[in-house]
């Protein structure tokens, strides 16, 4: 499996990945997505034989990304990268991909002088496959809010 930078051609790929994983993340259309590509970071497209089986999108602090969640860290962090949302598809889960995408976010981090990585979790309804993922990956909780109809876990990890 390869991590690599995001193409065009991916796009469908991942609305479809976002759309069946949809219940633990933010629906995403076209023109959502085609916004978000635009105001981002980075994002990473996890690919095997020619299929698409994961993606990250992510953002630096600085960007005009208009989610609740970003902005509360960007009222109290400088130099951080959010992580919007990892999807990994059902079939590629339980493989190490998330560590990976973790990995190489730091990696990208370090490059960027970069010196927190922030994300948040859904608490209620909960999501504990996640939360223990983000705590094995060292990241710690400073915060929770409300969305909509849940609560949220807001994660922070010093990098660098």
């Amino acid at each position: 499996m390869v991590l690599r930078q995001f193409e065009v051609r991916d796009r469908d790929a991942l609305l479809r990945l976002n759309e069946q994983s949809v219940n633990v993340l933010s629906p995403m259309d076209q023109q959502r997505f085609d916004q978000l590509s635009n105001q981002s970071s980075l994002i990473l497209v996890a690919e095997q034989e020619n299929r698409v089986l994961g993606f990250l999108i992510g953002f630096t602090d600085g960007s005009q990304y208009d989610s609740k969640n970003y902005r509360w860290f960007s009222d109290r962090l400088k130099a951080f990268f959010y992580v919007d949302r990892i999807v990994i598809a059902a079939e590629a889960r339980s493989q190490g991909l998330g560590q990976r995408f973790y990995s190489a976010i730091e990696i990208w981090a370090q490059e960027h002088k970069l010196h927190w990585l922030a994300a948040e979790i859904d608490i209620e309804p909960a999501n504990p496959a996640s939360l223990s993922f983000h705590q094995r990956q060292g990241f710690n909780r400073v915060g929770q809010q409300g969305i909509k109809h849940k609560q949220v876990s807001l994660l922070v990890k010093a990098i660098g």
